[in-house]
């Protein structure tokens, strides 16, 4: 007959079996599913003819006791979009980038190279988690009634100062709700939508720069 001590470690190996597998599968299941609520939301965001959005942008870190909220809005049709945040404005045509700096009355302007420039720009500000990280389900929260599941969105680079991203997806809609951004440093970025609205009747010239309304600006071309 078999040691009762051996049986007691073997039923021990055997549980402790079960319950990895059991929690690699459930792990597997919830990047599936974060996938395919990612891509269900890229498609429901590439189905837009355009997207207006305002937003609050909040940035906290407690170590260095810095605490920063401000709001914006943001008008996307396709790569192009226009965005006003703290006093700036930063205009995309398709070819050119405009940062228009009333407080200084100055304009930069430059070329937008998609294979140096790696920041999101806000035409992918909906998009972006579709390249570079890995997506698994995170939990959901209530908002005033609205169903919110988070996905948590870990950098692939090892070397990013980007720590992990908490994107919040409204269940109903499909649309982003809010994106909380942790640095390696401990600073916090979150933003926040508060409105949300699509196919809109823009202006033909919305993302035009008409470089004659800035006739006292200094112009930086920085190609």
């Amino acid at each position: 007959m078999m040691n009762r001590t051996i049986i007691k470690k073997m039923k021990k190996l055997v549980l402790v079996a079960v319950a990895f597998m059991t929690l690699m599968g459930v792990n597997a299941q919830s990047l599936k599913e974060a996938k395919q609520l990612l891509d269900e939301v890229s498609s429901k965001v590439e189905s837009y003819d355009n997207i207006i959005i305002e937003f609050k942008y909040a940035l906290e870190n407690t170590a260095d006791n810095v605490k920063h909220e401000t709001r914006g809005d943001v008008s996307l049709e396709g790569e192009k979009y226009l965005l006003n945040i703290m006093g700036t404005t930063r205009l995309f045509d398709g070819e050119k980038l405009y940062t228009i700096i009333p407080e200084d009355e100055e304009i930069n302007i430059s070329s937008y190279n998609p294979q140096v420039d790696q920041d999101i720009s806000p035409s992918k500000m909906l998009t972006f988690y579709n390249n570079g990280y890995k997506s698994e389900l995170g939990p959901v929260k209530d908002f005033k009634g609205r169903k919110i599941q988070y996905v948590r969105l870990t950098p692939i680079n090892s070397n990013a100062e980007i720590k992990e991203i908490l994107l919040g997806i409204d269940k109903q809609t499909k649309h982003i709700y809010n994106l909380i951004q942790t640095q390696e440093n401990g600073t916090k970025v979150t933003i926040t939508v508060n409105s949300f609205k699509t196919n809109q009747p823009l202006p033909q010239t919305l993302f035009n720069f008409k470089e004659d309304r800035y006739k006292d600006y200094y112009i930086n071309r920085l190609d």
